[in-house]
């Protein structure tokens, strides 16, 4: 009995750590730097000015958690206009901080655009796009880029473009999570395709990570469809159906054939978990009505997972391959997630009738809150 009390105070524990109830997260910085056969070198950073200014990074898995979060808070509120002003008093020391080199020697780099979105929903953090403009020598063979940890991760990859030939070609991403510069992008093969292999490990990395750890609201979703059954068998549909729906709108939403607000897919997001943990408390028996609901809250769950690869990009020559590889990391970060519950709970009390009243109830209970939470703080209602 102690040891099945220690699993149950580790489940309840590892969901407590999901009450840092606000799903706002500082998302890595996506870097794309375009080398010219005319020796113009462009990089566009696009980043959340409001995390850069206000000190907030990766670190923190919630903007809540960081000492400036008003500071945030403040900014992300602010005009286009106003931000960049804001921002104007920083460009030294962002120009100071980052480095691109070429075969050792540094190039010099300066800002010549940003643009910043206006706030629009502002319970999704906003995207801004630095520019970043130098030379570099035609000879050069390699670059090596650098993007401070303290201001976010970075994924980085580069686009070699023959203006003659009216040809490019892009690198793998590289996923940078320490303080360290990327590893050398080769500008020895213009025209080199990015191997198959390559793309699986990376878009892979990046589904699963989308899941684990940053993933609060899929993960609370996962283990609210847990928490109805101990049979693996009921478990099973009820992830088959999740899945399948979800995989339809990830598809459908980075093709452009489906698109729905952040205003919209993210409360319902929410809404969703409130949902599924209300019905394990008020119903022992899984409902007629179980599936479609899962199915239909997956498809809303797809166009979050949607949003997330468009903004990662997709490599043109391998777009379909890079698709099923980011879906099959999604699987593998929910697959990771079931079975953690289920050998820390579940089969401790797979017999027991006490597992609805230790764990079912508790659990739904403090998933249910904060869904409901989520929900309300992600609604954001316009004064007319």
């Amino acid at each position: 009995m102690k040891k099945r009390l220690g699993k149950l105070s580790l489940f309840l524990i590892v969901i407590s750590l999901c009450l840092t109830v606000s799903a706002d997260v500082v998302k890595p910085a996506l870097v794309e730097i375009s080398v010219y056969t005319d020796e113009k070198v462009q990089i566009e950073i696009r980043t959340s000015l409001e995390a850069l200014l206000s000190g907030i990074n990766g670190r923190f898995a919630n903007t809540v958690e960081s000492p400036n979060s008003e500071v945030y808070d403040r900014l992300r509120i602010l005009s286009a206009e106003s931000l960049e002003k804001e921002f104007s008093g920083f460009k030294n020391q962002f120009l100071s901080s980052v480095a691109l080199s070429g075969d050792t020697r540094l190039v010099d780099l300066s800002i010549s655009k940003i643009k910043i979105p206006s706030p629009g929903y502002t319970k999704v953090p906003r995207t801004s796009i630095i520019v970043l403009e130098g030379i570099l020598p035609r000879e050069t063979q390699a670059l090596i880029w650098y993007f401070p940890n303290r201001f976010s991760d970075q994924v980085v990859r580069v686009r070699q473009v023959d203006i003659d030939a009216q040809k490019w070609h892009w690198s793998p991403h590289q996923w940078i999570r320490e303080d360290r510069p990327s590893e050398p992008f080769s500008l020895m093969e213009v025209f080199t395709k990015p191997t198959f292999f390559k793309v699986m490990q990376t878009y892979i990395e990046a589904g699963f990570v989308h899941i684990l750890p940053k993933g609060f609201d899929h993960i609370l979703f996962i283990l609210g469809i847990f928490l109805a059954s101990v049979s693996l068998k009921t478990l099973l549909v009820q992830v088959s159906m999740f899945t399948i729906a979800h995989s339809i709108t990830l598809s459908l939403g980075v093709l452009g054939w489906v698109n729905l607000p952040a205003q919209i897919v993210e409360p319902m997001i929410a809404l969703s978990i409130a949902y599924i943990a209300v019905e394990n408390i008020y119903s022992e028996q899984m409902s007629r009505f179980r599936l479609p609901v899962i199915f239909g809250f997956g498809l809303i769950h797809g166009l979050g997972f949607a949003s997330v690869l468009a903004e990662f990009g997709l490599p043109a020559d391998l777009y379909v391959w890079a698709l099923i590889w980011f879906n099959v990391g999604v699987e593998f970060g929910q697959i990771a997630i079931f079975l953690a519950a289920y050998v820390c709970i579940a089969v401790w009390f797979r017999y027991s009738r006490r597992y609805r009243r230790m764990v079912v109830i508790p659990g739904s209970i403090v998933i249910s809150l904060i869904g409901m939470y989520w929900f309300f703080e992600r609604l954001e209602f316009v004064a007319s």
